[in-house]
Parts: structure tokens; sequence; C-alpha cells
């Protein structure tokens, strides 16, 4: 219904559709296992523990986020009703492709001192 629902919104041109959808796993994946458009929350026992996705940019990375709120750096991620995740505060590759971005509500806004992008929407 989900699936349905966004498909409308997005066609009928009320929301945008999104770069990103969340899913729940309580294995942490592997890179093979992360599709280009997921965001895998990793939980067990009731504890979000990981948020696990693709660089937006395409060079393939694997991005690791702590959900964890005792460690730092952390992040946070909120799911809204169509699964759209978005992730607090942005995520920064300081190393390699330099991307730096925020995702919300399953949409990408590259920062405007990322190596990939000039705060565009994508």
């Amino acid at each position: 219904m989900r699936a349905f629902m966004l498909w409308l919104l997005s066609g009928l041109g009320i929301i945008a559709r999104p770069r990103f959808m969340a899913r729940l796993t309580e294995q942490h994946p592997k890179l093979s296992e992360i599709a280009d458009r997921d965001v895998v929350i990793v939980q067990s026992g009731g504890y979000v523990k990981w948020a696990c996705l693709r660089c937006p940019c395409g060079c393939g990375d694997k991005i690791t986020l702590s959900l964890d709120r005792n460690r730092t750096p952390g992040w946070a991620v909120t799911i809204d009703w169509l699964s759209r995740p978005s992730v607090s505060p942005s995520v920064w590759q300081k190393a390699r492709c330099r991307s730096h971005f925020w995702i919300r509500r399953g949409s990408v806004e590259w920062c405007v001192d990322s190596g990939r992008g000039n705060g565009i929407k994508a």
C-alpha cells in the first residue's frame, strides 16, 4: 500500500520521488546487499544500531552511521509513513569523494562545501 501511495503522490507531483527508502534488518548488511536506494536500518531487540547506505555521489562507498545515542559521532534517523528516511545531522565523507549532504524525506540535499553537489537536491 505504501508503495502505491508513494507512486500516486509522486506521479501527481504532490511529493518528489525520493532518492532513498528505509529498510529494516537485524543483520549488518554487506555492500552487495545494499541497493542504491536503500538506507538500511540495523536493529536488534528494539534498539537501532546502524544506518547503512551507498554514497549518493556514485563513488560506490558504503557509509555506516552509528545510531547509538551514547557514541560520538552519532546520527538519528526518522522514517515517515511512506518509508522515507531523514538523517540528522548531515553526512560528510571527509576522505575520498568528500561528499557532504543531508537526507531529508528520502531526498539528498547537497551541502555547498561538498565535493559532489552545490546545495542541489537530488
